[in-house]
């Protein structure tokens, strides 16, 4: 049985080109849903990988408008797959909360994940997303407590994003009794899961799958992006099969 993948990866590495064929490369793969991170030059959640990816498309020159663009050419069309926006609260507040939501929704984009604007103290971000109809999605991380739980989900998320572990992305996360059952904790109270932060194969991917909706690669689907030729993304393509089972 295949596994839903969420895969995550930068607009505008290594160019915006060649973004654009990742994009489209991890949906021929296999990937359900994509997060396409928007670079941002003081990031409080990237690993040495994505940071490292992040550097390099805004030293090129990367601007926001590009990512608005690349979201419309990634979610128009037949075999396009949803998409949701990453980025940072500084990014959001330069543009505009409304604004900014607003060009997400027009560009195609089905949700918004900006995880230093935590709900309670999110500048009306929830609130922009529910007027444009885009899904507004919290991070949590493993052993929140209960009564922040119960201030997530009063605010009736669709989606909420369980970090599998605490700190920045990237290092090999093991599965333990705490990540699963905050990740069972949530699936009792009826959103929906994507989970992440450090899964890096196949078997972390069957381990996490059970209890989630959708599993979230980043620093691996970088690193292998970095082992591809300019214009050829067949190995990543091959990468997300593996991971999915597909």
């Amino acid at each position: 049985m295949a596994d839903t993948l969420m895969t995550h990866f930068i607009a505008g590495y290594p160019t915006v080109e060649e973004s654009l064929k990742v994009g489209k490369a991890l949906i021929a793969g296999g990937a359900s849903y994509l997060e396409m991170q928007i670079p941002y030059s003081d990031p409080t959640a990237d690993g040495p990988v994505i940071a490292a990816a992040c550097d390099k498309a805004l030293e090129a020159g990367f601007r926001v408008d590009r990512a608005f663009e690349m979201c419309r050419e990634l979610t128009a069309g037949e075999g396009s797959v949803p998409l949701f926006l990453m980025s940072y609260g500084g990014i959001v507040f330069n543009a505009g909360v409304e604004e900014f939501a607003a060009r997400a929704k027009e560009a195609g984009a089905s949700g918004l994940i900006i995880p230093d604007l935590a709900p309670g103290s999110d500048e009306g971000l929830a609130a922009a997303c529910r007027k444009e109809g885009l899904f507004c999605v919290p991070v949590l991380i493993p052993g929140v407590t209960d009564e922040r739980v119960e201030e997530i989900i009063a605010d009736d998320p669709e989606w909420v994003y369980l970090a599998l572990r605490r700190g920045i992305t990237g290092t090999l996360t093991e599965m333990g009794e705490e990540n699963l059952a905050t990740l069972d904790k949530l699936k009792r109270r009826g959103v929906k899961i994507m989970a992440g932060f450090g899964i890096q194969n196949r078997s972390q991917v069957q381990a996490v799958a059970p209890h989630c909706d959708a599993v979230i690669v980043g620093s691996q689907v970088i690193r292998t992006v970095n082992e591809c030729p300019p214009g050829d993304y067949g190995k990543l393509s091959a990468f997300v099969r593996t991971l999915t089972g597909k």
